[in-house]
């Protein structure tokens, strides 16, 4: 039986190696420095040492697929969050009068999306091992046309629950084209790719908000589910013609390996620490989201009548100063290691959500939240360059799809409990306890780490 020898190294040293996983008998998976000098795509050989250009395949240029990937997911993402700032406000719309009842049903709404891509998403990830990445990135985007296009056309807000949970069912494009670029990008590079996948997604993020409060506001809301569907196909279509995969399926045995060895590679120290990172980041970014508008309008006293555009501009400065971050982040991982990045960026994250319970004006929160999406920007391409790091190359999908349950375990809990927390103790509250959670996280990942390297010998795991 193999088994895998791992090591934590230092998380706030860039000297240290990064966590590897090596199995008896074979060569160590590269750490960050060995990915700095790794083979490049101009010399034959892809991101992991195999040839790029199969026999009777034309090869690929990795930058055309990174910047086609970046505009299908920059479409895809705005699609997604044009509806953020209005959501509560359409609730009201379909009948859901008092603030209370707005603030339950948009909890639920987030939620039950996210608990039913918790159940899916490892699926998709081994079906991107075995039939390729692009076609789920073409699935989940096409489903998304259909579910969003359909929002716009809901009479009951049980509609909407009920679409969302279809929704979270078939989708999941991020994690579809982080795989693909997990897959196909030079080992040196990859803190840039998947930071450019992250800006794209940060960077949606801010626009979906702005234009989406402003269209609420002067177009009304059912025309911008209309929209965000357009904008999905458009995504789709650009997945579709402008994004190549050279993809070798597996043989059935090793499968069905690899299937039985990422449960247990998930349990190593590296990958369990990054998956508490990957719920609690989404679950204090979740938790927040159906609230923050009501939070907004309450804030904006005789601003009410732009409530929409406000908590457009409030959730879209986050993803602005993100995608700036994202991308210096990404390229200092590169260099220096994504360890410290990782963890110094989830502290600065958690230490900012403390003050927004003081907020006593839009503006305050704003201001806030830009501060904060400069530390949110660091945290998930950190968190993904070590995945795929420390990951062997045929698993990356189904690790990715397993962390993609991950996050959306976190993205059904979060949005429960700030809603919960808002409807029976206040707004205030819900930013409190999300600060309290990322702060919590670093202690019990600096901890881990700590017991790690105090052992006398290296954990050993099972992978075979």
């Amino acid at each position: 039986m193999a088994m895998a020898r791992f090591s934590w190294g230092n998380p706030f040293t860039s000297s240290h190696p990064a966590p590897t996983v090596q199995s008896a008998g074979s060569s160590p998976l590269p750490d960050e420095s060995a990915a700095r000098t790794a083979h490049r795509p101009d010399s034959g050989q892809d991101a992991v040492g195999t040839k790029v250009q199969r026999p009777g395949r034309p090869p690929i240029n990795w930058r055309t697929n990174l910047y086609a990937l970046f505009l299908s997911q920059l479409l895809a993402i705005v699609a997604f969050s044009l509806r953020a700032p209005f959501l509560p406000f359409f609730l009201g719309d379909l009948g859901l009068e008092s603030t209370e009842q707005q603030a339950i049903w948009s909890g639920m709404i987030n939620a039950f999306g996210a608990g039913t891509m918790a159940i899916t998403a490892p699926i998709w990830g081994i079906m991107a091992d075995r039939y390729g990445r692009k076609p789920m990135l073409l699935r989940a985007q096409f489903a998304a046309f259909i579910t969003i296009g359909l929002m716009g056309l809901a009479t009951e807000p049980w509609h909407l629950l009920g679409l969302r949970m279809v929704e979270g069912m078939f989708t999941g494009t991020v994690t579809a084209a982080t795989a693909l670029v997990a897959t196909s990008m030079p080992r040196e590079r990859l803190g840039f790719g998947l930071g450019l996948i992250q800006t794209a997604v940060f960077s949606g993020s801010a626009l979906g908000p702005l234009v989406g409060g402003i269209l609420a506001d002067q177009a009304g809301y059912r025309a911008t589910f209309g929209i965000a569907s357009g904008m999905m196909l458009s995504g789709g279509l650009v997945t579709l013609f402008l994004v190549k995969e050279n993809f070798t399926p597996q043989s059935k045995s090793a499968r069905v390996k690899a299937g039985g060895t990422s449960w247990r590679i998930l349990l190593m120290p590296v990958l369990l620490g990054l998956t508490l990172v990957v719920i609690s980041v989404r679950f204090a970014s979740s938790a927040v989201q159906p609230i923050m508008p009501l939070f907004v309008e309450e804030l904006a006293g005789n601003l009410t009548s732009a409530s929409s555009s406000l908590a457009g501009v409030t959730l879209g400065v986050l993803g602005v100063t993100s995608a700036i971050s994202s991308v210096y982040f990404g390229r200092l991982g590169d260099r220096k290691g994504h360890r410290a990045i990782l963890l110094w960026c989830l502290l600065g994250s958690g230490l900012v959500y403390l003050p927004m319970a003081l907020s006593q004006h839009p503006w305050h929160l704003i201001a806030l939240q830009a501060v904060f999406g400069v530390f949110a920007g660091g945290t998930i391409p950190a968190a993904n360059a070590m995945i795929a790091t420390v990951t062997d190359p045929q698993r990356r999908g189904a690790i990715f799809g397993l962390m993609a349950s991950a996050a959306a375990i976190g993205g059904f809990i979060g949005p429960l409990a700030g809603a919960g927390l808002a409807a029976s103790i206040g707004f205030r509250a819900t930013f409190v306890f999300c600060g309290v959670v990322l702060l919590a996280t670093v202690a019990v990942v600096l901890w881990t780490e700590r017991h790690q390297r105090d052992r006398e010998q290296p954990e050993t795991v099972s992978t075979a």
